[in-house]
């Protein structure tokens, strides 16, 4: 049974704890599949993959302050080590006017929220 996350949040914390999630079951060889949308996408464009998340409390905050290692970073290891897909929301590449050039090279192709909640049917799915 595969992991199934959808990403939304633009927030530190919960980028962080989602890609957390995403490398830890993907390099324990279970299939991980994220849906980023929404505020989530832009951290997965080329043009905002250095960019830093606001923190939304403490914790965040403290992610910073004490070096803690960035979500992307994170997601990286997620796909490179176990494989993990990351699907862009169609939606939100048409509302930004953005192609396939503009994400991230890891980026699958994008998919829409139907296909993704259809492949995805029976399994978990963790929402961020």
């Amino acid at each position: 049974m595969a992991l199934n996350i959808v990403l939304v949040t633009g927030t530190r914390e919960k980028l962080q704890m989602a890609a957390m999630i995403a490398a830890v079951s993907a390099v324990s060889e279970e299939e991980v599949n994220v849906f980023v949308s929404m505020n989530a996408i832009e951290y997965f464009m080329v043009d905002g993959a250095g960019k830093c998340a606001p923190s939304e409390g403490k914790l965040g905050e403290l992610l910073e302050s004490k070096n803690a290692p960035p979500f992307m970073q994170i997601v990286e290891q997620a796909v490179e080590l176990g494989g993990a897909k990351f699907y862009p929301c169609s939606m939100a590449m048409d509302l930004l006017g953005a192609g396939q050039p503009e994400l991230l090279p890891f980026m699958e192709k994008p998919l829409g929220l139907t296909k993704f909640l259809a492949d995805t049917r029976g399994q978990q799915v963790l929402v961020f």
